[in-house]
Protein backbone atom coordinates (compact mmCIF):
# COMPACT_ATOMS: atom_id res chain seq x y z
CA UNK A 1 0.00 0.00 0.00
CA UNK A 2 1.09 3.56 -0.76
CA UNK A 3 0.14 5.72 2.25
CA UNK A 4 -0.47 9.34 1.22
CA UNK A 5 0.38 11.45 4.26
CA UNK A 6 -0.67 15.09 4.18
CA UNK A 7 -3.47 17.55 3.90
CA UNK A 8 -7.11 17.07 3.08
CA UNK A 9 -9.11 20.27 2.79
CA UNK A 10 -11.98 21.92 0.98
CA UNK A 11 -11.19 23.93 -2.14
CA UNK A 12 -13.75 26.71 -2.45
CA UNK A 13 -13.81 27.12 -6.23
CA UNK A 14 -15.12 30.30 -7.88
CA UNK A 15 -18.47 30.13 -9.62
CA UNK A 16 -21.03 32.64 -10.94
CA UNK A 17 -24.70 32.27 -10.04
CA UNK A 18 -27.58 32.59 -12.48
CA UNK A 19 -28.01 36.16 -11.18
CA UNK A 20 -24.38 36.97 -12.03
CA UNK A 21 -23.13 36.98 -8.44
CA UNK A 22 -19.69 35.61 -7.51
CA UNK A 23 -19.98 32.43 -5.45
CA UNK A 24 -17.76 29.63 -4.19
CA UNK A 25 -18.55 25.92 -4.45
CA UNK A 26 -16.97 23.39 -2.01
CA UNK A 27 -14.85 20.62 -3.53
CA UNK A 28 -12.76 18.03 -1.71
CA UNK A 29 -9.08 18.78 -2.25
CA UNK A 30 -5.61 19.30 -0.90
CA UNK A 31 -2.40 18.30 -2.66
CA UNK A 32 -1.87 15.00 -0.86
CA UNK A 33 -5.60 14.22 -0.84
CA UNK A 34 -5.63 14.73 -4.64
CA UNK A 35 -2.70 12.36 -5.04
CA UNK A 36 -4.47 9.72 -2.93
CA UNK A 37 -7.67 10.02 -4.97
CA UNK A 38 -5.73 9.85 -8.23
CA UNK A 39 -3.89 6.73 -7.06
CA UNK A 40 -7.19 5.15 -6.06
CA UNK A 41 -8.73 5.91 -9.45
CA UNK A 42 -5.68 4.37 -11.12
CA UNK A 43 -6.31 1.13 -9.21
CA UNK A 44 -3.38 1.41 -6.81
CA UNK A 45 -5.52 0.83 -3.67
CA UNK A 46 -3.75 3.49 -1.56
CA UNK A 47 -4.26 4.62 2.01
CA UNK A 48 -4.60 8.14 3.39
CA UNK A 49 -3.34 9.63 6.65
CA UNK A 50 -4.26 13.09 7.93
CA UNK A 51 -6.01 14.90 10.72
CA UNK A 52 -9.63 14.65 9.55
CA UNK A 53 -12.54 16.59 11.01
CA UNK A 54 -15.84 15.05 12.00
CA UNK A 55 -17.68 18.11 10.60
CA UNK A 56 -19.74 18.17 7.40
CA UNK A 57 -16.67 18.97 5.28
CA UNK A 58 -14.77 16.10 6.87
CA UNK A 59 -17.62 13.80 5.92
CA UNK A 60 -17.38 15.06 2.34
CA UNK A 61 -13.63 14.30 2.29
CA UNK A 62 -14.15 10.77 3.58
CA UNK A 63 -16.91 10.13 1.06
CA UNK A 64 -14.65 11.16 -1.82
CA UNK A 65 -11.83 8.95 -0.55
CA UNK A 66 -14.13 5.96 -0.32
CA UNK A 67 -15.56 6.57 -3.79
CA UNK A 68 -12.01 6.51 -5.21
CA UNK A 69 -11.06 3.29 -3.44
CA UNK A 70 -8.82 4.96 -0.83
CA UNK A 71 -8.78 3.62 2.73
CA UNK A 72 -8.60 6.12 5.59
CA UNK A 73 -8.49 3.75 8.55
CA UNK A 74 -5.21 5.27 9.77
CA UNK A 75 -6.45 8.88 9.74
CA UNK A 76 -6.67 10.76 13.06
CA UNK A 77 -10.17 12.18 13.60
CA UNK A 78 -11.12 15.15 15.77
CA UNK A 79 -13.91 17.71 16.22
CA UNK A 80 -11.72 20.59 15.03
CA UNK A 81 -12.83 22.29 11.78
CA UNK A 82 -11.74 21.36 8.27
CA UNK A 83 -9.20 23.57 6.50
CA UNK A 84 -10.69 25.76 3.74
CA UNK A 85 -8.80 27.06 0.68
CA UNK A 86 -10.47 29.75 -1.41
CA UNK A 87 -9.24 29.56 -5.01
CA UNK A 88 -8.81 32.40 -7.48
CA UNK A 89 -8.24 31.54 -11.15
CA UNK A 90 -6.38 33.94 -13.43
CA UNK A 91 -5.98 32.72 -17.02
CA UNK A 92 -6.39 29.17 -15.73
CA UNK A 93 -3.68 29.55 -13.07
CA UNK A 94 -4.76 29.02 -9.47
CA UNK A 95 -3.87 31.11 -6.42
CA UNK A 96 -5.06 30.30 -2.90
CA UNK A 97 -6.19 31.92 0.35
CA UNK A 98 -6.15 29.47 3.26
CA UNK A 99 -8.24 29.35 6.45
CA UNK A 100 -6.39 26.86 8.62
CA UNK A 101 -6.09 28.10 12.20
CA UNK A 102 -7.01 25.49 14.85
CA UNK A 103 -8.03 23.00 12.16
CA UNK A 104 -8.08 19.21 12.34
CA UNK A 105 -5.15 19.20 9.92
CA UNK A 106 -3.09 21.93 11.54
CA UNK A 107 -3.36 20.73 15.14
CA UNK A 108 -2.36 17.10 14.55
CA UNK A 109 0.72 16.21 16.63
CA UNK A 110 3.42 13.56 16.67
CA UNK A 111 1.46 11.77 19.41
CA UNK A 112 -1.34 11.21 16.86
CA UNK A 113 0.87 9.26 14.44
CA UNK A 114 -0.30 5.68 13.85
CA UNK A 115 1.70 2.50 13.96
CA UNK A 116 1.91 1.35 10.35
CA UNK A 117 0.99 -2.17 9.28
CA UNK A 118 3.39 -4.23 7.18
CA UNK A 119 1.13 -3.71 4.17
CA UNK A 120 2.41 -0.11 3.87
CA UNK A 121 5.36 -0.28 1.48
CA UNK A 122 5.64 3.40 0.54
CA UNK A 123 4.71 6.82 1.92
CA UNK A 124 4.04 10.04 0.04
CA UNK A 125 4.39 13.49 1.68
CA UNK A 126 3.90 17.09 0.61
CA UNK A 127 1.79 20.20 0.40
CA UNK A 128 0.82 22.74 3.05
CA UNK A 129 0.77 20.00 5.70
CA UNK A 130 4.55 20.55 5.95
CA UNK A 131 4.24 24.29 6.66
CA UNK A 132 2.24 24.80 9.86
CA UNK A 133 2.80 23.56 13.37
CA UNK A 134 2.36 21.17 15.00
CA UNK A 135 1.32 19.10 11.97
CA UNK A 136 4.47 19.89 9.97
CA UNK A 137 6.66 18.49 12.73
CA UNK A 138 4.43 15.43 12.98
CA UNK A 139 4.80 14.59 9.28
CA UNK A 140 8.54 15.18 9.41
CA UNK A 141 8.74 12.80 12.38
CA UNK A 142 6.72 10.19 10.47
CA UNK A 143 9.12 10.32 7.53
CA UNK A 144 12.13 10.16 9.82
CA UNK A 145 10.65 7.12 11.57
CA UNK A 146 9.74 5.23 8.39
CA UNK A 147 12.26 6.27 5.71
CA UNK A 148 14.87 3.69 6.70
CA UNK A 149 12.69 0.71 5.83
CA UNK A 150 9.98 2.02 3.47
CA UNK A 151 10.04 3.98 0.22
CA UNK A 152 9.32 7.67 0.71
CA UNK A 153 8.47 10.40 -1.82
CA UNK A 154 7.98 14.12 -1.26
CA UNK A 155 6.54 16.95 -3.36
CA UNK A 156 6.62 20.20 -1.33
CA UNK A 157 4.16 21.84 -3.77
CA UNK A 158 5.21 25.21 -2.38
CA UNK A 159 2.66 27.93 -1.64
CA UNK A 160 4.84 30.96 -0.73
CA UNK A 161 1.90 33.05 0.50
CA UNK A 162 1.20 30.41 3.14
CA UNK A 163 4.77 30.36 4.53
CA UNK A 164 5.52 32.71 7.43
CA UNK A 165 8.83 31.18 8.57
CA UNK A 166 10.76 30.73 5.34
CA UNK A 167 14.04 29.68 6.95
CA UNK A 168 12.37 27.08 9.17
CA UNK A 169 10.29 25.74 6.30
CA UNK A 170 13.27 25.40 3.97
CA UNK A 171 15.25 23.60 6.68
CA UNK A 172 12.40 21.08 7.10
CA UNK A 173 11.94 20.50 3.37
CA UNK A 174 15.67 20.05 2.75
CA UNK A 175 15.91 17.57 5.63
CA UNK A 176 12.96 15.59 4.29
CA UNK A 177 14.27 15.64 0.71
CA UNK A 178 17.57 14.17 1.92
CA UNK A 179 15.63 11.30 3.54
CA UNK A 180 13.34 10.70 0.56
CA UNK A 181 13.92 8.13 -2.16
CA UNK A 182 12.00 10.28 -4.66
CA UNK A 183 11.73 14.08 -4.75
CA UNK A 184 9.42 15.87 -7.15
CA UNK A 185 9.65 19.64 -7.70
CA UNK A 186 8.32 22.03 -10.29
CA UNK A 187 10.99 24.19 -11.88
CA UNK A 188 9.62 27.15 -9.88
CA UNK A 189 9.76 25.20 -6.61
CA UNK A 190 13.33 24.10 -7.34
CA UNK A 191 14.51 27.68 -7.82
CA UNK A 192 12.55 28.90 -4.78
CA UNK A 193 14.28 26.28 -2.62
CA UNK A 194 17.72 26.03 -4.19
CA UNK A 195 18.25 29.37 -5.94
CA UNK A 196 19.11 30.10 -9.54
CA UNK A 197 21.09 27.67 -11.65
CA UNK A 198 20.84 24.87 -14.15
CA UNK A 199 18.03 22.45 -13.24
CA UNK A 200 20.14 19.38 -14.01
CA UNK A 201 22.93 20.59 -11.72
CA UNK A 202 20.48 21.44 -8.95
CA UNK A 203 18.91 17.97 -9.28
CA UNK A 204 22.32 16.30 -8.98
CA UNK A 205 22.98 18.39 -5.85
CA UNK A 206 19.87 16.82 -4.29
CA UNK A 207 21.04 13.36 -5.26
CA UNK A 208 24.40 14.02 -3.62
CA UNK A 209 22.52 14.79 -0.38
CA UNK A 210 20.77 11.40 -0.37
CA UNK A 211 17.81 11.43 -2.78
CA UNK A 212 17.76 8.56 -5.30
CA UNK A 213 15.39 9.99 -7.96
CA UNK A 214 14.61 13.66 -8.66
CA UNK A 215 11.66 14.66 -10.85
CA UNK A 216 11.42 18.17 -12.28
CA UNK A 217 8.20 19.27 -13.97
CA UNK A 218 8.11 22.28 -16.30
CA UNK A 219 4.43 22.83 -17.00
CA UNK A 220 3.52 22.59 -20.67
CA UNK A 221 7.10 21.62 -21.57
CA UNK A 222 7.20 18.24 -19.82
CA UNK A 223 9.11 16.52 -17.04
CA UNK A 224 12.63 15.22 -16.48
CA UNK A 225 13.73 12.44 -14.15
CA UNK A 226 17.27 12.33 -12.78
CA UNK A 227 19.26 9.59 -11.08
CA UNK A 228 22.95 9.50 -10.25
CA UNK A 229 23.71 7.89 -13.62
CA UNK A 230 21.18 9.19 -16.16
CA UNK A 231 18.39 11.63 -16.97
CA UNK A 232 15.18 11.11 -18.95
CA UNK A 233 12.94 13.80 -20.45
CA UNK A 234 9.31 13.17 -21.41
CA UNK A 235 7.44 15.96 -23.24
CA UNK A 236 4.00 17.04 -22.08
CA UNK A 237 0.93 15.89 -23.97
CA UNK A 238 -0.65 18.78 -25.89
CA UNK A 239 -4.16 19.42 -24.59
CA UNK A 240 -6.53 22.36 -24.25
CA UNK A 241 -6.00 23.53 -20.67
CA UNK A 242 -9.12 24.32 -18.64
CA UNK A 243 -7.22 24.91 -15.40
CA UNK A 244 -4.13 23.54 -13.65
CA UNK A 245 -5.69 22.66 -10.27
CA UNK A 246 -4.33 19.27 -9.19
CA UNK A 247 -2.00 18.81 -12.16
CA UNK A 248 1.14 18.17 -10.13
CA UNK A 249 -0.75 16.02 -7.63
CA UNK A 250 -2.02 13.81 -10.43
CA UNK A 251 1.44 13.61 -11.98
CA UNK A 252 2.74 12.28 -8.64
CA UNK A 253 0.05 9.61 -8.56
CA UNK A 254 0.74 8.55 -12.13
CA UNK A 255 4.46 8.27 -11.45
CA UNK A 256 3.93 6.21 -8.28
CA UNK A 257 1.36 4.00 -10.00
CA UNK A 258 3.83 3.47 -12.83
CA UNK A 259 6.51 2.35 -10.39
CA UNK A 260 4.05 0.09 -8.61
CA UNK A 261 2.96 -1.60 -11.84
CA UNK A 262 6.62 -2.16 -12.76
CA UNK A 263 7.32 -3.74 -9.33
CA UNK A 264 9.86 -0.94 -8.83
CA UNK A 265 8.44 0.58 -5.66
CA UNK A 266 11.14 -0.66 -3.31
CA UNK A 267 14.29 0.96 -1.99
CA UNK A 268 16.77 -1.35 -3.72
CA UNK A 269 15.20 -0.87 -7.15
CA UNK A 270 14.97 2.91 -6.77
CA UNK A 271 18.63 3.08 -5.80
CA UNK A 272 19.52 1.81 -9.30
CA UNK A 273 16.41 2.65 -11.31
CA UNK A 274 16.71 1.77 -14.98
CA UNK A 275 16.26 4.37 -17.69
CA UNK A 276 13.37 2.39 -19.18
CA UNK A 277 11.45 2.13 -15.90
CA UNK A 278 12.02 5.82 -15.17
CA UNK A 279 10.74 6.79 -18.62
CA UNK A 280 7.64 4.61 -18.31
CA UNK A 281 6.75 6.04 -14.90
CA UNK A 282 7.32 9.61 -16.09
CA UNK A 283 5.09 8.92 -19.10
CA UNK A 284 2.36 7.62 -16.80
CA UNK A 285 2.60 10.81 -14.75
CA UNK A 286 2.43 13.00 -17.85
CA UNK A 287 -0.59 11.17 -19.26
CA UNK A 288 -2.61 11.40 -16.04
CA UNK A 289 -1.77 15.09 -15.54
CA UNK A 290 -2.76 15.90 -19.13
CA UNK A 291 -6.27 14.59 -18.53
CA UNK A 292 -6.58 16.51 -15.26
CA UNK A 293 -5.69 19.89 -16.78
CA UNK A 294 -8.16 19.33 -19.64
CA UNK A 295 -11.13 19.58 -17.25
CA UNK A 296 -12.20 21.83 -14.41
CA UNK A 297 -10.88 21.34 -10.88
CA UNK A 298 -8.79 18.53 -9.42
CA UNK A 299 -10.56 15.73 -11.27
CA UNK A 300 -7.95 13.02 -11.94
CA UNK A 301 -8.64 10.24 -14.45
CA UNK A 302 -9.78 6.71 -13.77
CA UNK A 303 -7.58 3.90 -15.08
CA UNK A 304 -9.92 3.16 -18.01
CA UNK A 305 -9.56 6.78 -19.24
CA UNK A 306 -5.90 6.22 -19.99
Amino acid sequence: MILCSGEALIDMLPRVTAEGELAFAPYAGGAVFNTAVALGRLGAAPGFFCGLSKDLFGELLETKLTEAGVTSDLAFRSTRPTTLAFVRLTDGQASYTFYDENSALRMMTEADLPALPDTVSALFFGGISLVGEPCGGAYEALMRRESTNRVTMIDPNIRPSFITDRAGYIARIKAMMAMADVVKLSDEDMHWLEGEGDLASLAQDLIQRGTKVVLITEGATGATGYTATHSVFVPANKVEVVDTVGAGDTFNAGFLAGLQKADALDKATLASLSEETLRDALSMGIRTAAITVSRAGANPPWDYEL
